[in-house]
């Protein structure tokens, strides 16, 4: 009896941190304050990473520009200091929006 107790808790207690539990991309997307301009589902300053995600969905070339773009920045948007890796992290997190 105390093991299903203690199951049915660490289930729950799982299930209910899942969704805050980032990954790299949203990490790095974070600590870079890419919310100032950007949100997950509407337009602020910028493009929301949903409206993202549907402009350059199955286009594997336009996320290759993104990532250029984020490391060489842009007029309208900042170079990012991180590693290709790091960057294709957060292009991918944005794409994965919905």
């Amino acid at each position: 009896m105390k093991s299903k107790s203690a199951l049915v808790a660490l289930v729950s207690s799982v299930a209910l941190c899942g969704a805050a539990i980032a990954g790299p991309g949203e990490d790095l997307i974070e600590a870079n304050k890419c919310g100032k301009c950007h949100t997950a589902t509407t337009t602020k300053k910028a493009p929301s990473f949903a409206s993202l995600a549907e402009k350059y969905k199955g286009d594997a070339a336009k996320s290759v520009k993104l990532v250029e773009m984020l490391k060489f920045g842009t007029e309208d948007h900042k170079a990012i200091t991180a590693s290709d890796a790091d960057l294709k992290a957060m292009v991918a997190a944005v794409l994965a929006s919905k």
